[in-house]
């Protein structure tokens, strides 16, 4: 059984300003931000779209994966 917590904006908050600011991300940010995204519950528009400008950002090579 895999167990789901609910989006946390300030969670989600801090994990974007530390990847916008290092330009990197790791795994476990990326999975968060997908299955928060997948959800979409409880978060902002504001959210929804830094979300997708670091994927955005990750397609372009301006952000880049560690583990």
């Amino acid at each position: 059984m895999q167990l789901t917590a609910k989006p946390d904006p300030s969670n989600i908050e801090a994990i974007l300003e530390r990847i916008f600011a290092n330009r990197r991300i790791t795994r476990q940010d990326q999975n968060i931000m997908m299955s928060n995204l997948m959800r979409q519950e409880g978060l902002s528009e504001k959210n929804i779209m830094q979300i997708n400008q670091v994927f955005d950002a990750l397609k372009r090579g301006i952000i880049k994966v560690v583990d």
